[in-house]
């Protein structure tokens, strides 16, 4: 005997609940792992997309609500709120943006992909946003070469550089004087430049382009980890440090917020900025971009503006924030 309309609803009803309560699971579960910096093995390259899965919690959301399953929308919309939590104040100006009393100087750092990126491009970013100071990673001998002959040294006359082949080398280069320079190899085999820039009117300000492993498979995630986490520490006694890069992990990551938590400030997230991909792949490839490009500032330094921009013949994003820095005592 087939079973009357009036049996099969409400087990129609209760099918359709379960399917609701498993569509919120995954977001739920995202959602533990994100706020208690759980992220391990396979999920810490697909942690790096939080900001779109905090979107789309939202649809199950709306749509318990819409079909009036009131529990299951009142569960949804914790999930949906646990997630914005974390994302959300990217996109918020801080209040706290730091002293905003000292000497301005802004900063810009750039991925030049095996140093293949046009560097008459990145010169001109340079000159109309007046940057003094400029991180570049993936760094080679061409690309050094290039930016000489797009006329960088005119602009930026002192510079720390480790161009090494492919994706190791790491360059910095300065408008003002660089003392003690040098450069130093992470554990997962990057260069890292850094020097101490004399800004006119201010104290000195240590720089450093930050460079650490990406975490491209599950057999280097143990040293990705660790090189971001060697990154050099903010410290309030010691020289305001800047460091900026290409840090291969998003504010979604813990170790990064670890860094952070030492006694930085990233640059983006404090102007509002912080959920503006700097790397796509740009290729015509569906994988939307990612926030792994940062400029980290020690909190005694402020932070005026971020923006970030194209560089053509890169996969990467240039970040460029203008800051201000302790005024000499």
């Amino acid at each position: 005997m087939a079973p009357s309309p009036g049996r099969s609803r409400p087990r129609r009803k209760a099918a359709l609940t379960v399917l609701f309560w498993l569509f919120i699971l995954p977001f739920a579960i995202w959602a533990v792992i994100r706020l208690g910096g759980w992220e391990r093995g396979p999920v810490v390259q697909l942690f790096a997309f939080t900001p779109y899965v905090a979107a789309a919690a939202w649809l199950p959301a709306i749509l318990a609500l819409v079909t009036r399953r009131w529990t299951v929308a009142a569960a949804a919309v914790v999930v949906a709120i646990m997630l914005a939590s974390a994302v959300l104040p990217r996109a918020l100006p801080s209040r706290d943006k730091g002293p905003q009393q000292g000497v301005r100087i802004t900063v810009m750092t750039s991925n030049m992909l095996f140093g293949k990126a046009d560097a008459a491009a990145m010169v001109k970013l340079i000159s109309d946003h007046d940057v003094a100071v400029l991180a570049v990673q993936e760094f080679t001998s061409e690309g050094k070469e290039a930016l000489a002959e797009a006329g960088l040294g005119s602009l930026m006359p002192y510079s720390s550089l480790a161009d090494k082949p492919g994706a190791e080398g790491s360059g910095l280069y300065s408008r003002y004087p660089i003392t003690s320079p040098g450069s130093t190899r992470n554990g997962g085999g990057f260069m890292q430049a850094y020097g101490t820039v004399q800004v006119p009117e201010a104290g000195p300000v240590i720089v450093e382009s930050a460079h650490p492993l990406a975490p491209y498979a599950r057999s280097v995630l143990g040293q990705w980890r660790e090189d971001l986490l060697a990154e050099p520490r903010a410290n309030d006694s010691a020289t305001p440090r800047i460091l900026l890069g290409d840090f291969n992990a998003t504010l979604d990551h813990a170790p990064l917020r670890e860094l952070i938590a030492s006694g930085y400030r990233d640059a983006a997230d404090t102007a509002g900025k912080g959920l503006i991909g700097t790397w796509g792949p740009y290729d015509g490839n569906p994988i939307p971009p990612v926030t792994i490009d940062h400029v980290l500032v020690d909190e005694r330094i402020g932070v005026r503006e971020v923006s970030v921009h194209n560089v053509p013949r890169s996969d990467h994003r240039a970040v460029i924030a203008a800051l201000t820095v302790p005024a000499a005592s």
